[in-house]
């Protein structure tokens, strides 16, 4: 059975979206174009880790070209959750900092997005949907007038 085309177009939004834009935001990370990345760094991370910001960066850099090709892959189920629990770590980096907190609740609402993409995977690879027919829709009762 196949997936309604309305679902499969959601999914299909979402796999592209969480595909490209952690691969190119992870490309960025070499070249600064979007944005100064390692100004959304909370300073005590490389300090930490004993690692510059600009290092930091390019690691967090490779990992989202990794996700975001990951994404394109039979893997897109387990991308679409590593995507998701990454905007977790990026939400609580930025409000450990005390700062971005309209970045950091973007971030989560978008992770809600990949949360759907996994579960609508998972559907999509499993070829079994569930249908429910218009009976089983609730339906209001009319109102009853006193004669």
């Amino acid at each position: 059975m196949e997936l309604d085309p309305r679902l499969e177009y959601a999914r299909r939004s979402l796999w592209i979206g969480l595909g490209l834009v952690p691969l190119l935001a992870g490309l960025d990370k070499f070249f600064n174009l979007l944005t100064n990345w390692e100004m959304y760094l909370n300073p005590m991370i490389p300090r930490l880790l004993h690692i510059a910001p600009v290092s930091f960066m390019y690691i967090v850099g490779v990992i989202e070209i990794v996700a975001g090709i990951l994404m394109f892959t039979r893997f897109t189920r387990y991308a679409a959750y590593i995507v998701m629990v990454w905007l977790w770590a990026i939400s609580l980096n930025l409000i450990m900092q005390g700062r971005f907190f309209d970045i950091a609740v973007r971030d989560l609402m978008i992770s809600v997005g990949a949360f759907a993409l996994a579960k609508l995977t998972e559907v999509h690879e499993s070829g079994t949907v569930v249908e429910t027919s218009r009976t089983d829709r609730f339906v209001a009762e009319p109102s009853h007038r006193a004669a």
